[in-house]
């Protein structure tokens, strides 16, 4: 080929890729990710794909939630270019947190924290804790129920907000309106339907668009907010001129702003803009605080701290309103903080990608509200999920409500999914029985005790023997069965997440008067030694429980050993054994004349055939290792 038609073809091409480039970015630019992509994508198929195409794509995909297109292509721009800016690192952490792959995620935030020392997206970060992602799934003692609702289109429904058992959304029905180029869906409009509520389940009318003529336009309307009055609407908007028409910025960019509406014989009309508006900025998801004093919004104005902020603004009477005041750094980080909600106990619920989470949007709850500067905490599974969860909703007196997502397996692009929180319990029953001749054991004193110690509940089982306790999930517990004259019995449970998951434990009490005996556990002593230890004493105290309950009881105590060593030696060191038995039951408090006497037998009464010179393992010697205490005599 002639080496100038060479130079002009590959001009030619880089030209078109170029154009390309540009075109696509216009796209972009404008929220038209799908074209912006297919664009984008042609680039790359002619070898021309530099870092800019390449983070472009990601961000495409990122911001239609395809989290693993989102990944793929931020980590070809990561392999291929070494000065990529860290808020792409930071995205592609996002991305392989949604597809599950904490691991790598984990990786690349390491480095990230070494490169952007003090970016506010490392909140509770901790680089030695490997894993931290998987915590924000693990199970807690609360079940979450959570529904996708009937009522879901094939497009976008989400926004929730109820008030007077009407529950308000925005949502891209199908109409006649134009198509958004985002997501190629209708522009959204306001609806409402009624809620009935049956028993601890909701049932839900046919949707209807909202009730006033001057609300929903050809354009965006969503995320509302009532006054407790019910007399005014705060809602967001594209924004539009008098000719209902788009206005635009000098960049070609059209924002959002916050409108209110009054409600006049049933109808929504009056609708005007709020003063601190702009054309130059978005302002929008209106929340209002319990006193309808405060509002709270989202804006990407200038002089915030992240991508979008959440901001305040004081609401005084005669309509007039305050400066608008940023929440700050203990909200608002650098990412994008979004979807504000304030519940009647004043917590405040927000939507972000700029704290640790399970990636894309997560949903969070603060008290800053209530003067608590703590840092907010991720709701955690099943709220959240690898994809956007967003403009969250709770009545904090039922623990009911709302939220919406585009997880899979959902209706359309995004989903209102109900939730219902109630407290994770379980049962420990069983029965008490008397274990040597297994029966059932009545009047047994059966205590629930937790981790530290302290006994939570009591009962006395009845003639069934039936003991049953309501537990919580997640913890250990200890069940102890007490009768007087029988050992105590005790079992230890640890619950799992299984709600309503009935735990077993029978409880086997051994009497401790056998006819003629006061039957214990053997009691040791140190070789050659006839000092009680402290684990014979624990066994003698349950001869002083039983002497003690029965005043007139008589025993005698014989001390027996095993055959090894000299046979006088073990004469004399049983019956040491036998008195130091009895000095120790009366230094509790026994009459020494209850104790008719304390002889040692030596290897006199050995209970096998494991005698001088026999070979016996060290269990058949135990046998013959033995204390007795006879009872002599007893009134009853």
């Amino acid at each position: 080929m002639n080496t100038r038609i060479l130079v002009i073809t590959l001009f030619l091409i880089s030209s078109l890729s170029y154009s390309q480039t540009k075109l696509a970015d216009k796209f972009f630019e404008n929220y038209g990710y799908v074209k912006a992509i297919e664009l984008y994508e042609k680039v790359v198929e002619k070898g021309k794909a530099d870092a800019h195409v390449l983070t472009r794509l990601g961000d495409a995909y990122y911001n239609n939630s395809n989290s693993e297109k989102a990944a793929y292509w931020y980590q070809k721009a990561l392999d291929e270019y070494s000065d990529i800016d860290a808020e792409y690192i930071y995205k592609y952490i996002q991305s392989l947190r949604s597809i599950g792959k904490y691991d790598e995620a984990d990786k690349w935030f390491k480095e990230l924290s070494a490169a952007q020392q003090g970016d506010s997206r490392l909140k509770g970060y901790n680089p030695d804790e490997v894993d931290i992602y998987s915590k924000l799934t693990t199970k807690s003692d609360i079940i979450v129920t959570i529904e996708n609702l009937p009522f879901n289109s094939e497009n976008s429904d989400f926004g929730s907000y109820v008030f007077n058992d009407i529950l308000y959304y925005a949502s891209a029905k199908e109409n006649e309106k134009k198509v958004y180029s985002w997501n190629k869906e209708p522009f959204l409009d306001l609806f409402q339907i009624s809620i009935t509520e049956n028993n601890d389940s909701f049932s839900y009318d046919s949707p209807s668009e909202i009730k006033g003529e001057n609300v929903n336009t050809d354009y965006h309307e969503a995320s509302i907010a009532i006054t407790n009055d019910g007399k005014t609407l705060y809602f967001t908007r594209d924004n539009i001129n008098k000719r209902n028409r788009l206005q635009y910025d000098k960049e070609g960019t059209t924002h959002l702003k916050i409108y209110k509406a009054e409600l006049v014989n049933g109808q929504w009309t009056n609708v005007e803009e709020l003063p601190f508006n702009d054309d130059v900025f978005s302002t929008g998801h209106p929340a209002l605080s319990p006193d309808n004093k405060t509002l709270y919004f989202v804006s990407d104005r200038e002089g915030g701290i992240g991508q979008t902020d959440i901001y305040s603004v004081d609401i005084n009477n005669g309509d007039t309103y305050g400066e608008p005041k940023n929440l700050g750094e203990k909200i608002n980080t650098e990412g994008r903080e979004m979807f504000p909600f304030v519940s009647n106990d004043n917590t405040l619920y927000f939507s972000s990608d700029g704290y640790l989470n399970l990636g894309l949007l997560d949903i969070f709850k603060s008290n800053i509200l209530k003067e608590d500067r703590s840092e907010p905490k991720n709701l955690g599974a099943p709220y959240n999920s690898g994809y956007d969860d967003f403009a969250f909703y709770v009545d904090s007196t039922s623990q009911k409500g709302y939220f919406s997502s585009n997880r899979p397996n959902g209706k359309g692009g995004d989903d209102i999914y109900s939730f219902n929180t109630t407290q994770c319990k379980q049962t420990i029953t069983g029965v008490t029985k008397d274990e040597k001749w297994d029966i059932i054991l009545p009047e047994v004193t059966v205590r629930l005790i937790d981790e530290t110690g302290k006994v939570i509940e009591e009962v006395i089982t009845g003639a069934d023997g039936i003991y049953t306790f309501e537990i919580d999930c997640g913890k250990t517990y200890t069940i102890v069965g007490t009768k007087p004259d029988h050992k105590d019995d005790k079992k230890t449970t640890t619950t799992d997440f299984d709600n309503e998951k009935v735990n077993e434990a029978d409880l086997s009490l051994i009497p401790l008067i056998d006819f003629s005996q006061i039957v214990i556990n053997p009691i040791f002593f140190d070789f050659d030694k006839s000092k009680i230890r402290t684990d014979a004493q624990y066994e003698l105290e349950n001869i002083v429980d039983v002497m003690r309950r029965h005043k007139s009881m008589i025993i005698k105590i014989e001390s027996h050993t095993d055959s090894r060593g000299r046979d006088k030696y073990n004469l004399k060191l049983s019956d040491r054994r036998a008195k130091s038995t009895r000095d120790y039951l009366i230094s509790r408090g026994v009459e020494a004349n209850r104790i008719e006497s304390a002889i040692g037998y030596g290897e006199t009464q050995l209970l096998n055939n494991c005698g001088n010179r026999v070979k016996c393992t060290e269990e058949e010697h135990q046998v013959n290792r033995r204390s007795y205490f006879y009872i002599i005599s007893e009134d009853n």
